[in-house]
């Protein structure tokens, strides 16, 4: 999958999320980049920067928090097209989650960790 259709799996996932949690999502930017850091796990899918909504202050002037979905490493799981669209889908919600205060823990028990 190259990279422009990659960006528009992302998209479609974006576009996917209900109206009601879009409606929070506050101050936050979505990249692709191909690959991690070189000092980031090389496997890492994804990744969500940033002050989650639950914990905010005063976040008046601050930079937006940033989701990064990270191309290379989903096409490394060597998934069929159906396969991967649908991990890059989970792996963009799942940041999103993060954005909006639900840690690895409760992802895990909800089954999208």
């Amino acid at each position: 999958m190259n990279r422009r259709e990659f960006e528009r799996v992302v998209d479609a996932a974006l576009d996917e999320i209900p109206r009601d949690i879009l409606a929070r999502i506050d101050n936050l930017v979505v990249v692709v980049e191909d690959a991690p850091a070189p000092d980031q796990d090389p496997d890492l899918l994804g990744l969500y920067e940033g002050v989650p909504l639950e914990k905010r202050g005063d976040y008046w002037g601050t930079l937006p928090d940033q989701i990064t979905i990270f191309r290379e490493p989903h096409l490394a799981l060597g998934f069929t097209q159906d396969q991967l669209r649908a991990e890059i889908r989970r792996t963009v919600l799942h940041e999103i989650a993060h954005h909006l205060g639900i840690d690895d823990t409760r992802l895990h028990e909800l089954g999208w960790g």
